[in-house]
């Protein structure tokens, strides 16, 4: 028996404690993040926030939201952080979701989400020409930074540990990955 596309209306019918995503047709359903996942997310948010969506500090030029809702085609998506360059979207539209995809996204990985993340997510990313996918690791400690190259993404990078680094598209600000990781 063939099974039926995912809808929109799968994602409405889904608890709140849930996050609800469709790729190809399907619907996946993780967990909200344990706390480790949050700290990373709300943290590395927190100091991106400032030099480039604001502009203090740091060049600005960007429009960066947490766990934005992004409907892409015939999927829904939901990173961790995404960030659009102020030329291609000067201010959020006021709906629900967003159809423009982003110019960076970042997805924090969980044992739950890590294959979902790297498998079908990055390439639905590759499709809509996000340029740049952070994948930041908790327990491995680790930031990846990927770019978008001939329609797929290179590994430009592995930070690991407790060290200072510069990622693209971000690199005019040096991030304390201990920060990220809890440690003050």
């Amino acid at each position: 028996m063939e099974r039926k596309p995912a809808t929109y209306a799968d994602i409405e019918a889904l608890p709140e404690h849930v996050v609800g995503e469709i790729i190809a047709g399907e619907l996946h359903v993780s967990p909200r993040p344990a706390l480790p996942h949050t700290v990373v997310a709300t943290r590395l948010g927190g100091e991106l926030l400032g030099p480039f969506d604001r502009g203090r500090g740091g060049p600005g030029g960007w429009i960066l939201l947490d766990e934005p809702e992004l409907h892409l085609g015939e999927e829904v998506l939901v990173p961790d952080l995404a960030g659009w360059r102020e030329h291609r979207m000067p201010e959020p539209p006021r709906t629900a979701a967003c159809t423009l995809a982003p110019d960076w996204v970042c997805e924090v990985l969980s044992a739950s989400t890590a294959s979902l993340d790297r498998a079908l997510k990055m390439p639905v990313y590759a499709r809509e020409g996000v340029q740049y996918v952070w994948l930041v690791d908790p327990e491995r400690q680790s930031l990846e930074v990927f770019r978008l190259q001939e329609g797929h993404y290179t590994l430009l990078v592995t930070h690991a540990g407790m060290t200072r680094v510069r990622a693209e598209p971000f690199e005019a600000l040096e991030l304390e990955l201990h920060y990220l990781w809890g440690k003050k």
